[in-house]
C-alpha cells in the first residue's frame, strides 16, 4: 500500500513538471517570444542601437551599458550591411541558463543573410521580464 502511494506522488510530481513545461512552451509563448525577437532585431536592422538597448530586458540592461552596446553593434553588426533575409530556425524553452537567474526563457534562432555575410546564425535569448512581457536578454551572431 505504501509503495502505491509513493508511485502516485512521484507520478503527480512528474505530471506537474511536464504540465508546467508544456504550458510555458505553448500557450502562445513561443509566438510572443518570436515576435519580441523580430521586433528587437528590426531595431538593430534599422541602426536603432540605442533603442534596442532601451527595449531589452532588465537583465540585459544591467549586464551592459548602453554606450558599450552601441559601440559593439557599430563595430560588429554595422559592417555586415543590410539584411537580405531572416528565417526562423528553432525556438526552445528553458527554465535556466548559465550565468542568468532562473526564469522563463525562449531561445529563438534564425538563419540569416546579410549583404556582406551570406550565411549567419542569429541566436536571440528572450525572457519573461518582470512586467510579464517577453524581452531580449541576449544576442549572439555566428
Amino acid at each position: 500500500m505504501r509503495v502505491i502511494k509513493v508511485y502516485t506522488v512521484v507520478g503527480i510530481m512528474i505530471f506537474i513538471t511536464f504540465f508546467h513545461c508544456n504550458v510555458m512552451a505553448g500557450g502562445g509563448n513561443e509566438e510572443k517570444a518570436e515576435k519580441a525577437a523580430k521586433a528587437w532585431l528590426w531595431l538593430i536592422d534599422e541602426g536603432k542601437y540605442e533603442e534596442s538597448w532601451e527595449t531589452a530586458s532588465v537583465f540585459f540592461r544591467n549586464s551592459i551599458t548602453k554606450e558599450k552596446w552601441v559601440k559593439m553593434l557599430t563595430t560588429v553588426r554595422m559592417p555586415l550591411g543590410r539584411l537580405v533575409f531572416r528565417r526562423l530556425n528553432t525556438i526552445t524553452y528553458r527554465s535556466y541558463l548559465p550565468g542568468a537567474p532562473d526564469g522563463d526563457y525562449m531561445i529563438v534562432q534564425f538563419k540569416t543573410s546579410f549583404e556582406n555575410k551570406k550565411s549567419a546564425i542569429e541566436t536571440i535569448t528572450t525572457m519573461l521580464d518582470r512586467d510579464g512581457n517577453w524581452r531580449v536578454s541576449g544576442y549572439f551572431l555566428k
